[in-house]
C-alpha cells in the first residue's frame, strides 16, 4: 500500500464523549497510542481555565466575571498520547488542575457561553491541525465540537462502577461522597443550556461497567479499524 494511501486511511476523527468515570481518558490516550493518532484531553482545558481564575482572583460564582476573564489565559494542549500537556500562559498547569478544588468548580465556570465558544474553538483547530488523525475527548465533541468525526463513540458506566474507578484514583476518598460528586457533576453538565453531556445520535454507546479497561480498550480500537477500513 503507497504512503498516501496509508495516511489518508489513518487520518481519522475519532470523538469519545461520556461522563466522568467511564474510561474515557484512559482508553482515548491508549487507543491513540496503539493506533498512532494524536490525542485530546478536552475536559483538562475546561480544568485549566478553571485553575487560571481562581489563580487569579475570579469570582467563579459570577458568570459575567467567568466572561470577561475567558479570553485571557493562553491555554496550549499537547497531543502526544503517551505525554499530553498543558499549559497556561506557558506554565505547566498538569498536576495543578487536578486538585480538588478546581474539580468543584469546573463545571461553573464550563457552563459559561464565552468560555465554551473560546474553548471549542481551540479544540477545533487542534483537530484540524492534526493531520494524522486525533482521538478527542470529553462531553459534547460529537455533538458539538467535531459533530462530522469519522466515529463518535460515548462511553457509560453505572455510577457505583464509576465511583469506584474514582475513589480507586484517589487514596482516602469515601466512596459513597465520590458517588454524589459524580451524580452532582452529571445534572451539571447535562443540564447546561450551552453544549449539555449528551450522547450524539450517531454515536455508538459503549456500557463499561462490567469491563476492563483493556477490553474497552480493545472494543474501540476495533471501532477505529472497522471505520477506518470503510473509509
Amino acid at each position: 500500500m503507497s504512503t498516501t494511501v496509508e495516511t489518508a486511511r489513518s487520518s481519522v476523527i475519532v470523538a469519545i464523549d461520556g461522563p466522568s468515570g467511564t474510561g474515557k481518558s484512559s482508553t482515548s490516550k491508549a487507543v491513540a497510542a496503539k493506533l498512532g493518532l494524536s490525542y485530546l484531553d478536552t475536559g483538562a482545558q475546561y480544568r485549566a481555565i478553571t485553575w487560571w481564575m481562581l489563580n487569579n482572583g475570579i469570582d467563579v460564582s459570577n458568570p459575567d466575571e467567568i466572561a470577561t476573564a475567558a479570553a485571557k489565559p493562553v491555554i496550549v494542549s499537547g497531543t502526544d498520547p503517551a505525554a499530553p500537556t498543558i499549559t497556561v500562559d506557558g506554565e505547566d498547569a498538569s498536576g495543578p488542575i487536578r486538585t480538588q478544588e478546581v474539580t468543584s468548580k469546573v463545571s461553573a465556570v464550563s457552563a459559561v457561553p464565552e468560555v465554551r465558544t473560546l474553548i471549542t474553538s481551540l479544540q477545533r483547530s487542534i483537530a484540524a491541525a492534526a493531520t494524522g488523525g486525533i482521538v478527542v475527548e470529553g462531553r459534547d465533541i460529537g455533538t458539538t465540537v467535531l459533530p462530522d468525526a469519522d466515529l463518535k463513540i460515548f462511553l457509560t458506566a453505572s455510577p457505583e462502577a464509576r465511583a469506584a474507578r474514582r475513589s480507586g484514583e484517589v487514596k482516602g476518598s469515601d466512596l459513597t461522597a465520590t458517588r454524589e460528586a459524580l451524580i452532582k457533576r452529571d445534572a451539571a453538565d447535562s443540564g447546561r443550556k450551552t453544549s449539555p453531556l449528551a450522547k450524539a445520535d450517531d454515536a455508538v454507546e459503549v456500557d463499561t461497567t462490567e469491563l476492563t479497561l483493556q477490553q474497552v480498550i480493545e472494543c474501540v480500537v476495533t471501532l477505529v479499524e472497522g471505520k477506518r477500513v470503510a473509509a
